[in-house]
């Protein structure tokens, strides 16, 4: 009986090591995290919910609507146009992605298409908080027929990048929060076909 004590007094003795010792190492780790967003755990949470859903990590990084039955991709177009000019938000490119593919297989390819979005203001206070930024700009969105032929937006979750991380400074937050309204705005809109 007494060694059957004294083997547990040795573990909980080793347990309590432990706990100080990945107390003490946590710590700088703890106080770093408390400085960030107050959403950066509930966007973590979410993002590794999606992750362990679909097994695809760009999947979880996405925003993704479903256009409208009936309309074209020309009408999906125009919508996104006007309400990105609606909010004075620059289209400043596109990338006719399927085009390119049918000229380099000769061959017919679903409808994908890239269109860039961005209020250079905007971008360049982003880029002015951190370099990194400049890898998000300007914001995309796709206009992807899917294999089975239904029209899909998508774009980027911009969540990380408000949430993820330090607070923003308000007045940044503020104007990242406006874009991605504009953004998840085109989308809607561009999917239900609306002006």
């Amino acid at each position: 009986m007494n060694i059957l004590r004294n083997i547990f007094s040795v573990i909980g003795l080793f347990t309590i090591i432990s706990v100080f010792i990945l107390i003490y190492k946590m710590e700088p780790a703890y106080h770093t995290f408390m400085s960030f967003d107050d959403k950066a755990l509930a966007t973590y949470t979410k993002l590794a919910e999606d992750i362990l859903e679909t097994g695809n990590a760009a999947e979880a990084t996405v925003w993704k609507t479903k256009v409208q039955e009936g309309l074209s991709a020309s009408d999906v177009e125009e919508a996104m146009r006007s309400v990105a000019n609606e909010y004075n938000i620059k289209n400043v490119g596109e990338l006719p992605l399927s085009k390119q593919v049918e000229a380099m297989s000769g061959k017919p390819y679903r409808h994908m298409k890239i269109y860039m979005f961005c209020n250079a203001l905007t971008a360049a206070k982003m880029v002015d908080y951190s370099d990194a930024f400049s890898a998000y700009l300007p914001c995309r969105v796709t206009l992807l027929e899917d294999k089975k032929g239904q029209l899909w937006i998508y774009s980027l979750n911009m969540d990380l990048m408000i949430h993820g991380g330090k607070q923003l400074p308000p007045a940044l937050k503020e104007e990242a929060l406006r874009v991605k309204m504009i953004i998840q705005n085109i989308m809607k809109r561009g999917a239900a076909g609306e002006f």
